[in-house]
């Protein structure tokens, strides 16, 4: 039964979601008409808001990219590569393998998303290529879905904003929090550890039934699996004895280590884009051991990184549109989304609420802290208003940012471009865990809203 379902959604998305980028062009137009009426501005204030926000999002974009290329990178390291063949090797079968990395993927990406985002997809491959008869798109699909639970984790960035309250983070709330929120009320609270561990159970359960019959799997095209060879010839050339010097390799593999420990040491240590990028470039460097082997390893990543230079700029110019006010109102069309969730809420549904709110915004804002800037302004205020704890308000804005995630192509990018699939191929397998994952983060809320969790 359910494997006839989602072979039904992955058909119909397979014929109508286009490329990615096509589906960009959509959201622009979609957004500038519609909030035009919604917020009483001219063409002229959205396409102003349009080239404002068009770069907002440069400093993400490469952090992302780097995520997408140095993971990559790294795990193509010879020791690396030995020891994802061996994780892979657990699962026998087909279903089996597709529990398996679904359970990876929620686990790791609910420790760090940006590297649990790369490793888990670059483990997916691995297992594609030693489990027979496993349904490639699915098997990417589920590497995917553990991402549902980012902005619940410890890495999530809502979590995180609120533990370190600063004065801006209050006027982002409109003087709600003053206070810090740790994350002993957020992150480790019964009600997120139990969405969580939810998911961490139905999830895998969920995809592992997804899978099609024997005769009914698209299995993965042999090309995609096959790994460049590097041709490595003896250094003959003072130049080529120094691409090949472990030495050079050495230094900066002995600059970076110590810059690590010594933030550790200073208690300043953050698990941060910046800093997993970092890692990867230093353990990059000391697997592949020449600094030119290093150099052939990302180039050959960066090949993947196509997707992520091209659409993020668009998706930057989306979240102008769509925080873009008012110059007299200061009504956004954000704004607007979220007030109408609001006006209908109560103590008890507000955090339902607002986690669905969120979960439209996150359509068009995909990016965590542009989620938070949108809404925290006016959720925060309307749940302290209705007596709703402000952990529970900010984590609702959280879960909804991640939620939708599931049908977005924005954050699938790093994977699909490890994979070499396009978003259509996995997002008919994402619609359904879209709904599951939405039905137990709903009752998690709902819960939480009755006081029972």
């Amino acid at each position: 039964m359910l494997s006839k379902l989602s072979k039904g959604c992955a058909n119909f998305i397979q014929k109508f979601l286009p490329d990615p980028f096509i589906f960009c062009i959509i959201l622009t137009v979609f957004v500038f008409i519609v909030a035009m009426p919604m917020t009483g501005q001219g063409p002229m204030e959205m396409i102003q808001h349009w080239g404002n926000g068009v770069w907002g999002l440069l400093l993400f974009s490469m952090q992302m990219a780097l995520v997408l290329v140095l993971g990559s990178a790294m795990a193509t390291a010879p020791i690396i590569h030995k020891g994802l063949k061996k994780l892979a090797s657990i699962p026998k079968t087909p279903v089996q393998a597709v529990f398996f990395i679904t359970f990876v993927a929620v686990i790791v990406d609910w420790l760090n998303w940006g590297f649990g985002l790369i490793v888990s997809a670059i483990l997916a491959k691995e297992i594609a290529k030693q489990v027979k008869k496993v349904d490639y798109r699915l098997l990417i699909a589920a590497s995917y879905s553990g991402f549902v639970v980012w902005h619940g984790g410890i890495s999530g960035s809502v979590p995180l904003t609120v533990a370190a309250v600063t004065e801006a983070v209050t006027a982002q709330t409109n003087g709600v929090l003053t206070e810090s929120l740790p994350v002993s009320i957020t992150v480790f609270s019964p009600w997120n550890l139990a969405i969580s561990a939810a998911i961490l159970v139905i999830l895998p359960l969920l995809n592992a039934k997804m899978h099609p019959a024997p005769e009914e799997v698209v299995a993965v095209d042999p090309a995609l699996l096959v790994d460049e060879e590097i041709q490595v010839k003896k250094p003959e050339t003072p130049a080529e004895k120094l691409e090949n010097s472990f030495i050079m390799s050495g230094l900066i593999v002995l600059i970076g280590a110590a810059y690590i420990i010594q933030l550790i040491v200073s208690g300043s240590f953050e698990l941060s884009l910046n800093t997993v990028n970092l890692i990867f470039l230093i353990l990059g460097i000391a697997f592949h051991g020449t600094p030119i082997n290093y150099v052939r390893a990302v180039g050959e990543a960066a090949k993947s990184a196509s997707g992520i230079i091209l659409q993020f700029p668009f998706y930057a110019g989306i979240q102008g549109l769509m925080v873009g006010a008012n110059a007299v109102t200061g009504a956004s069309f954000a704004g607007v989304i979220s007030q109408a969730f609001v006006s209908v809420a109560n103590q008890i549904t507000f955090p339902l609420f607002t986690f669905l709110s969120a979960g439209i915004v996150n359509f068009f804002v995909p990016s965590g802290g542009g989620q938070w800037a949108v809404q925290a302004p006016i959720m925060m205020p309307a749940g302290q208003a209705l007596g709703v704890s402000p952990s529970l308000t900010a984590m609702a804005i959280a879960w909804g940012d991640a939620w939708t995630n599931l049908l977005q192509p924005f954050w699938a990018l790093p994977a699909l471009g490890i994979a070499k699939l396009g978003a259509r191929d996995i997002m008919g397998y994402c619609l359904i865990s879209l709904f599951v994952t939405g039905i137990i983060i709903c009752l998690g809320f709902v819960l939480a809203g009755l006081g029972i969790l």
